[in-house]
């Protein structure tokens, strides 16, 4: 029998233990490299699925929490432990489930790159990342792997760095995450110390706090305003991470990496990390009316300004791209709105639908070497397969009856509809939006016609190889089937409530995407030329979606003045203050002594006269004071 305690470790390090192999002795055996890697998180998979049927057995087991001694120091101790419940039993096998889709089909994906087993090495670590942030039982050893998850995206986002964009990519992700980042570890800090006003030890622990928080708060031990700080600052971790607004900007630049990092850091890992943390620290929120109202503004105003965003890009992973950032603050809204295990059940199947996009995406590119929407077409007769599951994963993130999307979409538009109205009416626009941008893309690339532009044998097109299509497969599977799979009952275990289904808000939003889905039909199913139509009807509006609300300009400019602000600053310190106070100072004092003292050795009579003269007359001036 397999002795339960050992599987979180088996699911941690296997990857690992695959990276640092690689990384040390196959670096130069690309076979060995590929099946290592994947080996390692289907294995990952095998020991995430033992656990969860262990507990799905034994639920009264759970939590389950283990520590072992890591950081011991006077007045500080931090264990290195893990956290067993349904959330991160969920995550366990989101991650290493779809992941295990993504390696398979890395393998078919990559073949014949240079770098093939640096990015296998790159990719095992990655997913050690993801797995230390899903296991983690405090908030220190979470920030650890959290910042793990920012190398590992680094590496990949920037894998054929000789490229300038996707070296300046990766540098933007690093850079823009670090700006969130900072002020999440000052609200790790922050929490830690107000966990001790009541006189017990301080802690890190997500166990510890989920008690001691709220109750120091009932207390009056601790103030709304500064629990409201604290958790405002460790939402500036989440706003890096899942991309919301304004941080979002790095997330498009990052499908300059291998079409398969994007569905990865899309769907299982990166950008769902910041989710997770939402879901896991909510007792910092939850009685925090003004921050969940927030927090739910953001995700909406996220999601709406993603999706239009969308609606004018060409390049097929940009649209996919934001897309994820458009879900990602739906995400958000419904953790905002006061539900984690709504955020997490759509989480879940999206993680399923946008792998799916994203590695079908990848098939076109492949097969056709363009992302351009614009220079594929006629594809489901060219490549059946990889537009068949292109068209399920369309239907499940556009929200249709019976895909997964649907069901969890429908969670979240029917929690705004009681929460809050205003909220409900954007994102069901948003809806409508998604629907129409990716019925654009559809019709554009997949069911148009062979637009013949592009500079290869558009007679060579075929479908993907058996290991980039059953991953596919796989996916379309979960696309359509895991809203029948019971996932927000997981979560909640029993307890706990989510909104009833409620059918006129279903009816409305699916009335909604099949408006987009008829309005996108209308304006590109018969448009044979590379003019998109929306470019004469919106004009100026247009050119400012291509600009992406200059956004980047913004911030380019933002960092330009601090950095001649600091440079300015520190020129007229180092200046005035250094050199002229400092250096030439001392060099003046310096001179100035000396002038004086080379008087006391002239070798002049008269001179010496002089002050045997001064040095008398102050001799008697002293005695008389002194009164001899």
């Amino acid at each position: 029998m397999v002795n339960i305690t050992l599987l979180p470790w088996v699911i941690l390090f296997s990857p690992l233990l695959a990276a640092f192999f690689i990384a040390l002795f196959f670096l130069r055996s690309p076979k060995i490299a590929g099946i290592l890697s994947t080996a390692s998180v289907l294995i990952s998979f095998a020991a995430s699925a033992a656990l969860f049927g262990f507990y799905l057995k034994n639920p009264s087991l759970l939590p389950v929490e283990t520590a072992y001694a890591w950081i011991s120091i006077p007045g500080l101790s931090i264990p290195f432990g893990f956290l067993i419940d349904r959330l991160s039993l969920l995550m366990l096998l989101i991650v290493t489930g779809v992941g295990s889709c993504i390696f398979l089909y890395s393998i078919g994906y990559m073949r014949g790159d240079q770098s093939f087993p640096r990015y296998f090495a790159s990719l095992s670590l990655f997913a050690f990342s993801m797995l230390g942030i899903v296991l983690a039982h405090n908030f220190l050893m979470l920030f650890v792997f959290w910042e793990l998850v920012a190398v590992s995206s680094y590496l990949l986002i920037g894998f054929w760095f000789e490229k300038p964009s996707a070296a300046d990519a990766g540098n933007k992700a690093f850079i823009i995450n670090r700006v969130g980042d900072f002020g999440f570890v000052i609200g790790i800090f922050m929490v830690w110390m107000l966990s001790g006003l009541g006189g017990a030890e301080r802690t890190f622990l997500f166990s510890e706090l989920a008690t001691r928080i709220p109750d120091l708060a009932h207390q009056n031990l601790v103030t709304p305003a500064i629990l409201t700080v604290a958790a405002f600052l460790v939402f500036c971790g989440v706003v890096g991470k899942s991309a919301q607004f304004p941080l979002y900007i790095w997330l498009p630049d990052a499908m300059e990496g291998p079409t398969p990092v994007s569905a990865l850091i899309h769907a299982a890992t990166m950008v769902a990390a910041g989710v997770y943390l939402l879901a896991r620290t909510f007792f910092l929120i939850h009685d925090l009316p003004n921050v969940l109202e927030t927090i739910a503004v953001i995700g909406v105003i996220t999601a709406g300004m993603a999706a239009l965003l969308a609606v004018v890009q060409n390049d097929i992973k940009k649209i996919l791209a934001y897309s994820t950032i458009s879900q990602l603050g739906y995400m958000v809204m419904a953790v905002g709105l006061g539900s984690s295990t709504i955020g997490m059940y759509h989480l879940t199947t999206h993680a399923f639908f946008k792998a799916l996009l994203f590695l079908g995406a990848g098939a076109m590119i492949h097969s056709l070497h363009t992302q351009n929407i614009w220079e594929m077409g006629s594809l489901l007769k060219r490549m059946p397969v990889t537009a068949a599951t292109f068209l399920i994963g369309t239907l499940a993130l556009c929200g249709i009856y019976p895909f997964s999307g649907f069901f969890s979409k429908d969670e979240i538009l029917a929690l705004a509809y009681e929460e809050n109205r205003v909220i409900y009416f954007a994102a069901l626009l948003t809806a409508g939006l998604t629907a129409f941008y990716m019925t654009r893309a559809v019709w554009i690339a997949i069911l148009g016609p062979d637009r013949k532009t592009h500079g290869h044998d558009h007679h060579a097109v075929h479908d993907a190889e058996p290991i980039m299509k059953w991953p596919l497969i796989v996916l379309a599977f979960f696309s359509v089937t895991a809203g029948f799979m019971g996932i927000p009952a997981f979560i909640m275990g029993g307890h706990g409530e989510h909104p009833h289904f409620n059918m006129a808000v279903a009816i409305t939003s699916t009335g909604v995407a099949l408006a987009g889905i008829a309005l996108g039909t209308l304006l590109y199913a018969r448009v044979k030329n590379r003019q998109d139509p929306l470019e004469r009807f919106f004009g100026k509006a247009y050119d400012v979606l291509v600009k992406k609300y200059y956004l980047d300009e913004a911030f380019l400019a933002l960092a330009n003045f601090f950095q001649k602000l600091i440079a300015q600053i520190l020129f007229i310190f180092d200046s005035k203050v250094i050199i002229d106070r400092g250096a030439n100072g001392a060099a003046q004092l310096t001179a100035g002594l000396g002038s004086f003292i080379r008087y006391a050795q002239t070798g002049k009579l008269q001179t010496t006269a002089l002050v045997f003269s001064f040095g008398l007359v102050a001799l008697v001036a002293f005695m008389f004071l002194r009164g001899f």
